[in-house]
């Protein structure tokens, strides 16, 4: 996408694909190097949607300075920028390491979520959070992830769930959608291989069994699921390509 977004979207399309989530708008305060206008013509131009796009909470300064197009540092901005793209959905996509801390200041996170979740709601658009794996490292028999869900306000606040990640902490996705029904209007959809290191895998080629937490879609309150990969062992187009034809080929939703 750096290199060459308008060749990326076409092949993504190509494959199949027919919405796509962003990532790129932190710092730059632009998309992939475009404007909002210009960047919506070529999702356009291609047949795709962005219904959700990724930011950073921006407490964690880069070189020393502080990161705009963040939660913290001009989001009005932000979700200005997000509406003119059509986005439907922002989210806080990663909490870095000097950006987590103590289980007070996950409660400050929250607040500050909560601040950017009224913002976003004037915009008609929700505010999400994105789990990894350090969420669920508990601290006083408290895990942080749930002071995060608890700390928050349910209409303001949702969550963006990678399978993944959660599968990783040896969690239960069911058993969060239960316990918190309809906050996870977005989901991650990426495989876990069974080697010892549980890499990455193509979806359908791992372990994790997506049928069965897809019956529970109603429950969680699923609207966008997207295929993620973070490291691929060749071209991801072919990886997005093994995964998009799992996925029509077995799931109903």
């Amino acid at each position: 996408m750096q290199k060459d977004a308008a060749g990326t979207l076409a092949k993504v399309a190509t494959i199949g694909f027919n919405s796509v989530e962003g990532a790129s708008y932190t710092g730059s305060q632009q998309f992939y190097g475009m404007d909002g206008k210009t960047f919506a013509k070529l999702l356009k131009d291609n047949g795709l949607i962005m219904p959700s796009s990724h930011y950073r909470l921006g407490e964690d300064k880069e070189y020393g300075a502080i990161v705009k197009g963040t939660v913290l540092h001009e989001w009005n901005k932000a979700v200005d920028d997000a509406s003119e793209i059509g986005a439907k959905y922002m989210v806080c996509a990663w909490l870095s390491p000097a950006e987590r801390g103590s289980l007070d200041h996950y409660k400050f996170i929250a607040e500050q979520l909560n601040k950017a979740g009224e913002i976003c709601k004037k915009q008609h658009i929700q505010l999400c959070y994105h789990n990894h794996d350090f969420e669920f490292e508990m601290q006083n028999n408290i895990y942080p992830f749930d002071v995060l869900i608890e700390n928050t306000d349910e209409n303001l606040v949702k969550l963006e769930l990678d399978l993944y990640w959660v599968k990783k902490a040896q969690q239960d996705p069911i058993a969060l959608f239960k316990k918190h029904p309809g906050r996870f209007p977005l989901w991650h959809i990426k495989d876990m291989d069974s080697s010892p290191k549980h890499a990455f895998t193509e979806v359908g080629n791992g372990i994790i069994d997506f049928n069965e937490i897809f019956e529970h879609a109603h429950t969680a309150g699923l609207k966008y699921y997207f295929v993620e990969q973070d490291i691929c062992p060749g071209s991801p187009f072919e990886s997005i390509t093994q995964s998009i034809s799992f996925i029509k080929k077995n799931f109903s939703w």
